[in-house]
């Protein structure tokens, strides 16, 4: 098994093409298929096994040199990628929306493996951010928290749902509603136990405690933004952390001409938090308030100026997460005196 370091970040440094071995793993619970190519091959050598971390272990350990190993994002993905990690020099989880390729022609996980190999060399997957430090326990608790939100939201609407409905024409409308409140009542207990503890976090780690001092941002979204983002070096602007969070769209160009706009794949968690301290912030009376009333004053349509308000958000959010300072109130004044 190697020991070297592992290259842990989002951005390794190293572009495919420097290394010696390209390995793809298409991973089953009762078969696991690999794609092999090293530097000098023109295509993959492609065999299955039953599956046996050991074995997987052992082989990428006979490897000499430098070794990059990829596999699709899925349920075990993050579990592979923690495995793996002191076994390859890079472990890259692909996004499968990405892999087009492996919907063409036959499928089976002995073609998959082969194709993700040849995808890997020539550097053209995209790749889904995983981490192993300190971060990932409060990934897991904000995973937890939401879903528990998510379910509690659907016993509400459901209780509403029949409420509204011809309750008294069916007869087990009284013991269903009991079902629901019962479960509504779980919830909310839930859902109060989650947020001291998320209060209990955002009182310890540094990042949260300074996206709270942003006007709008509380200490359930201050989490979430820490727990989605974790390493703001693996966005190399501004312009891509917004593009993320759901804030920007594409133009589409071709040929001279534009076809309109359209919505990048994003972070539904980051846009919520955005668009709601957007709201929040032009509620109150506050630095961001002023900048929202600067923007109307220019002559900015509402619904305009509370989406560049959510921007302006994300990208203060944003810097203060790559350069671990603090909140600095009028920074959109500078903005807008370099405008001008």
């Amino acid at each position: 098994m190697r020991t070297r370091k592992v290259a842990r970040s989002f951005d390794s440094g190293k572009p495919a093409t420097l290394y010696d071995h390209y390995v793809a793993l298409d991973w089953s619970l009762k078969s696991m298929a690999l794609g092999h190519m090293s530097r000098r091959d023109d295509h993959p050598r492609i065999f299955e096994r039953p599956t046996d971390l050991k074995e997987l272990k052992e082989y990428l350990g006979s490897l000499k040199g430098r070794v990059i190993i990829t596999l699709e994002e899925s349920g075990s993905a993050h579990w592979l990628y923690l495995e793996l990690m002191d076994c390859a020099e890079k472990v890259l989880i692909c996004d499968p929306f990405h892999n087009r390729l492996l919907s063409d022609g036959p499928k089976t996980d002995k073609i998959d493996a082969g194709k993700l190999c040849q995808l890997l060399r020539a550097g053209l997957l995209k790749e889904v951010y995983h981490s192993d430090n300190a971060l990932y326990e409060l990934r897991t608790l904000v995973s937890a928290y939401q879903d528990v939100v998510t379910a509690g939201v659907r016993a509400q609407n459901q209780q509403k749902a029949l409420a509204l409905g011809h309750r008294n024409e069916v007869k087990s409308a009284s013991f269903i509603e009991e079902i629901l409140q019962a479960n509504i009542d779980l919830y909310r207990r839930n859902k109060r136990q989650y947020e001291l503890r998320l209060a209990d976090v955002a009182r310890r780690n540094k990042q949260v405690r300074f996206q709270r001092e942003i006007d709008g941002i509380g200490t359930i979204g201050a989490v979430r933004i820490v727990a989605s983002v974790v390493d703001a070096r693996r966005f190399p602007n501004g312009g891509k952390y917004l593009c993320y969070c759901g804030l920007v769209k594409h133009e589409k160009l071709s040929g001279g001409h534009s076809y309109g706009r359209r919505k990048p794949r994003y972070s539904r968690v980051l846009k919520s938090v955005y668009k709601t301290a957007a709201l929040a912030a032009i509620r109150g009376e506050n630095p961001i308030r002023e900048y929202y009333d600067h923007l109307l004053a220019q002559g900015v349509a509402e619904h305009n100026a509370r989406h560049a308000v959510a921007r302006y958000i994300a990208r203060i959010s944003y810097g203060m997460l790559k350069s671990g300072t603090r909140y600095e109130p009028y920074r959109w004044k500078g903005e807008v005196q370099k405008v001008i």
